[in-house]
């Protein structure tokens, strides 16, 4: 057992699409919601695809402060059923994106390379904590957790909607580290986006690490920044505790 190729004390991860299939169920929920409604799904690649950037573009409205919470879930729903043919005023629109979460929580699961990784750095590195920064509500993300079976293993979750501050934005990366009382240079993050993610955590003086898992081709800019501050990229998490623990 080590203590860590660099001194790390601490591993932080992202949760949604990083320990958590957050996109396996995303896929699945929608599907299930949209059956329930009895919408043409001809095109069921296309109807996941829609969704995704619906919530791509709808979440990071709520993040930027341009609408609430429940607002940004409304919006998603009224615009997913509209191009279903599908109207839906402000009632309706939240009622649906209820029945839509129920099917999206049922779906629920860990990657299969999380709970192995965290037994192998709990093996690896002699003392290693766990945590999870996430640009979120507490209260949901901390249900996602205790619902997988994480919350005894993650010692803080820092959520972006307690802090006022959301990742990339440095605040919430110190924030965590000082709530585990370490400096940057003695954590690692994890997380699945390049930029909001990995270069984030660098900025901040952690070690940040990208989780690629799709083989994304990266904007050429935010490679040559990731590079200039040491970003490293894996597949999956079965390759992180080589690179924490040094072996």
């Amino acid at each position: 057992m080590t203590t860590g190729a660099i001194g790390v004390e601490v591993v932080l991860f992202d949760l949604d699409d990083t320990l958590l299939d957050h996109r396996g169920a995303v896929e699945a929920g929608i599907l299930a919601h949209a059956r329930s409604q009895r919408y043409d799904l001809l095109d069921e690649a296309g109807a996941q695809h829609l969704w995704r950037d619906l919530e791509e573009e709808h979440y990071h409205r709520y993040l930027a402060g341009e609408t609430d919470f429940h607002g940004q879930r409304r919006d998603r729903a009224r615009a997913f059923a509209a191009a279903h043919g599908h109207a839906l005023d402000d009632a309706q629109a939240g009622d649906w994106f209820a029945a839509y979460s129920a099917r999206y929580r049922a779906a629920w699961a860990l990657h299969a390379d999380a709970l192995p990784t965290l037994d192998a750095l709990a093996d690896a590195v002699h003392g290693i904590r766990f945590g999870i920064i996430t640009n979120g509500e507490l209260d949901q993300q901390a249900v996602k957790l205790d619902a997988v079976g994480l919350t005894r293993r993650m010692e803080h979750l820092v959520a972006s909607s307690e802090v006022g501050a959301t990742k990339p934005d440095p605040a919430i990366f110190v924030e965590a580290c000082a709530r585990f009382g370490v400096a940057p240079e003695r954590a690692v993050y994890v997380g699945d986006r390049l930029r909001t993610d990995a270069i984030g955590a660098a900025r901040a003086g952690l070690d940040g690490i990208w989780i690629d898992r799709l083989g994304t081709e990266p904007d050429p800019a935010d490679a040559a920044e990731a590079t200039a501050l040491g970003v490293r990229r894996i597949g999956g998490l079965d390759a992180l505790t080589g690179l924490v623990a040094g072996v």
